[in-house]
Order: C-alpha cells, then sequence, then structure tokens
C-alpha cells in the first residue's frame, strides 16, 4: 500500500498521486501517521492488527477510520462503536450480528465484512473492505435526481444482491440511500449494500433483539407493518423500502414527509404519495407515467398486496422506461448502453396518456388487479385521501435528515419517548382508522 504524506489516505501500489490534493504517494509504512489531538486512536494499532490512519465518517452508533491491516497490506475501514454505545448490550448484539449476518452473504453486491474484535480502549470494532466511492445519499443530495440509466443500472444490483439474502430469509430493514454505496467504475456504478446491523432473521433458530411492538428502520422508508412493530414484516419490508429510495432517486424527494418520527409514520399509515410522473414534472429527469402504476404496486399498505420480491420491483421499473429482459441482464449492462436503450423508448413512454400508461404496467402484474378496486370509505375519520391531494406543506424540509426509530443513540432516553410516541400514535390511528372501516 502507498499513502499520502498530505491527507494520509491510502491507494494501492500502483498508484502514483493522490487524487485529493496531487501530492505524490509513498509506501504506508514510511508515511507517519497524521496526529490528531482530538482522537487518540489515530496512530495507534487497533485490535494489535490495524493501524488506524484518518477518520472517515462519524455517526450516532460510531465512528469509521481508514486503517492499515498490517498482515495483509491493505487499507481497510474500521467501525468502532462510541463509549457509550458499546456501553448498551442491545446495541453490541447488533454490532457483532452484523458481521455474523454479512459473513454469510459473500456477494459482489454487498460489502465484505472481514473481522469483529474488542478494541484496546473498551469498545468493539467491525473491519470491512474500504470501497472508494460514495453513498447514494451524497450523490442525491448533490445532484438532486439519479439519471433512469444510472438508476435503473443501481436498482438492478441492488435486487441481486437483496434477493440472496431473502432467500436466507433475511429482511434488511434499513434500506435507505445512506446504506448504498456507489463504487464509480468505467461502466458505471457497482452498488454495495452497507449495514446489516438491523436485520431481521426469519430463519426458526434466529436469535431474537427486538421487542414486539418496537420498530427499527428509517422512517422515511419504512413499510407499514415496519411502523406497526409486526411480527409478520417480512422480505416485503425491503420492496417499500427499495421503492420509497426509488421514489426518491427520480423525484428528489421522498415519498412520504413529516416533521418527525410519529408525523411521518402517521403518512406512511394513511396517505398515499403522490404519483412520481406529477411530483417530478420539473425535474431534470423525465419520468414516464408508466412508473406510476408500479410504484402504486410497490406502496401498497397490506404486504400480501405488494410486488412480491425486490427482482421483481426492478423488472418493473425496468419495463416501465421501456427496457425489455430482465433486471440480472440490466445490472451488468454499461451506462452508457442503458441510457441509449432507454432515450430510444421514454418519448413515446412520456406522451402516453393515463390508460396506456396503466396498460404497461398491468402486463406486468396482470391485468385484472382486483386490488385497485379498494375504495377508501367516504365516513369521517381519519383521511384517507392521497397526500398529494392536499395543499403542500408552507415550509417543507429542505432535505431529509435520518430519523431512526428503535436503534440505540447518544443522548440518554431521548430514544426511549419517541419509540413510545411513535406506538402510541401508531395505536391511535390504527383504532380511528379501524372505527371508520366498521361505520
Amino acid at each position: 500500500m502507498k499513502a499520502c504524506p498530505l491527507c494520509g489516505r491510502l491507494y494501492p501500489d500502483d498508484a502514483g498521486f493522490c487524487p485529493v490534493d496531487g501530492a505524490q504517494l509513498s509506501s504506508a509504512t514510511q508515511v507517519p501517521v497524521l496526529a490528531d489531538n482530538q482522537d487518540p486512536r489515530i496512530g495507534q494499532l487497533a485490535c494489535g492488527r490495524y493501524q488506524v490512519r484518518r477518520v472517515v465518517a462519524d455517526g450516532g452508533m460510531g465512528r469509521v477510520y481508514e486503517a492499515l491491516d498490517m498482515q495483509m497490506r491493505r487499507n481497510v475501514a474500521l467501525k468502532v462503536l462510541h463509549p457509550d454505545v458499546a456501553g448498551d448490550q442491545v446495541a453490541v448484539e447488533r454490532f457483532k450480528r452484523e458481521f455474523e449476518v454479512s459473513k454469510q452473504l459473500p456477494h459482489e453486491h454487498i460489502v465484505e465484512v472481514l473481522d469483529f474484535q474488542p478494541t484496546n480502549d473498551g469498545s468493539f470494532a467491525l473491519v470491512m473492505e474500504y470501497l472508494y466511492g460514495e453513498e447514494l445519499r451524497a450523490t442525491i443530495k448533490r445532484e438532486g435526481t439519479i439519471s433512469p440509466a444510472r438508476m435503473v443500472r443501481m436498482l438492478s444490483q441492488v435486487a441481486i444482491g437483496l434477493d440472496g439474502a431473502h432467500a436466507r430469509k433475511l429482511v434488511h430493514r434499513d434500506l435507505k440511500p445512506d446504506n448504498l454505496f456507489l463504487c464509480q467504475t468505467s461502466e458505471g456504478d457497482t452498488v454495495k449494500l452497507l449495514d446489516f446491523g438491523s436485520v431481521k432473521d426469519k430463519g426458526e433458530t434466529a436469535k431474537k433483539l427486538t421487542v414486539m411492538g418496537t420498530t427499527i428502520g428509517s422512517p422515511f422508508y419504512m413499510a407499514p407493518e415496519q411502523a406497526q412493530g409486526l411480527e409478520t414484516l417480512d422480505h416485503r419490508a425491503d420492496v417499500w423500502a427499495l421503492a420509497a429510495i426509488i421514489y426518491e432517486c427520480v423525484v428528489g424527494s421522498v415519498p412520504f414527509m413529516g416533521v418527525n418520527g410519529p408525523s411521518i409514520l402517521l403518512e406512511i399509515l394513511t396517505k398515499e404519495p403522490k404519483p412520481p410522473s406529477v411530483a417530478a414534472s420539473t425535474a431534470k429527469h423525465p419520468v414516464p407515467p408508466t412508473l406510476d402504476r408500479v410504484m402504486t404496486h410497490a406502496f401498497k399498505k397490506q404486504a400480501a398486496q405488494r410486488i412480491g420480491s425486490v427482482g421483481a420491483l426492478a423488472d418493473a421499473v425496468g419495463q416501465a422506461y421501456g427496457l425489455t429482459g430482465t433486471h440480472q441482464e440490466w445490472a451488468k449492462v454499461s451506462e452508457a448502453d442503458l441510457t441509449t436503450r432507454i432515450n430510444a423508448k421514454l418519448p413515446e413512454l412520456m406522451v402516453a396518456v393515463a390508460p396506456q400508461a396503466a396498460s404497461v404496467a398491468d402486463s406486468f402484474f396482470g391485468e385484472a388487479d382486483a386490488l385497485d378496486t379498494f375504495e377508501a370509505p367516504a365516513a369521517t375519520g381519519p383521511s384517507m385521501r392521497p397526500a398529494w391531494a392536499a395543499a403542500p406543506p408552507e415550509a417543507p424540509p429542505p432535505s431529509y435528515q435520518d430519523v431512526p426509530m428503535g436503534v440505540p443513540k447518544r443522548g440518554g432516553n431521548t430514544m426511549l419517548f419517541v419509540a413510545v410516541g411513535a406506538a402510541a400514535l401508531v395505536l391511535g390511528v390504527l383504532i380511528a382508522v379501524v372505527l371508520v372501516l366498521l361505520k
């Protein structure tokens, strides 16, 4: 490995200069580690093996470092729990589970987890392959929306990785743009799924870490059954979450908004999102009406009525953009080639009237879809009309700050109050809806 003498970043042996600051690289063992008075771990040998070089990211659960594996002579990502989190037994168990689950899933589209060890200072470290690129969250924040070809290629790769996890009865439960890492290549992005620490193991011998009725995940991307903390939650919760990510990629905003966790969950349980072709009418990348019906099926409140797998969702989205074939094929096609294919079909899809737009999706889901005949009751009670039919909020949030709903965070009992408040709100909504339906 080589290292930059200015910023401390590590690079492969064939690299010559640091692309960040242009400095000439030298052997990593000859470049001194830059001292950091704010972090005593910098420069130390963690777990007797990993030389901590620099801080990469900081979060509520822990801090991520770039480190040099002194045995394998390669750079790795070292994720270390914050001291207060390291004292929480459930948090540590989830951290350890991320290692155990990821070791079961060796896959090109799932980040490789290498080691799990206690640290010298009383915490715990998860060692992963070091990735070059950025999280989807950063891409959306910078660009606003994602091009159709880039989105379809990304979605196809995510579906392949998730289908492998679902086949082992593992539900991710925390899919969000922050947990999709984009590694840039000449062909386009190669996607890596991150953070299986919130995974739900549906296997018969799985160890239970979640108290019944509590919620795990990020509310912006949370399926109704996950918002209610139902034990029946399965892989279709990931279908919903992935659909919410697709929506954000093409529209530039999440499908369900709120100022806090409970208000977001209320929107999810009682409202319908604005059709993406309408919501993205001013976006830089056109969204065909054919995508609207796919999203309608992906956002079914009842899991049994939802699109049945992430692979089926990826296929439906690609077909909505005029592609032929399957997501297994599109995952390997270059972004440039996908762009050519989509651009050839997009003009006719954009002028499709509503019945024509629906027929394209109907060919995938089946023309006689009895599920779409459901009509909301006309009685009084909680609003059942689509959220997009109402007046827009006076001051919508400019960005979508994550609001975790069940992962221990720094800050005492805050998480407990949020969880109890969310549960009370959800219970109240469910009772109100039942009363409406009984009238």
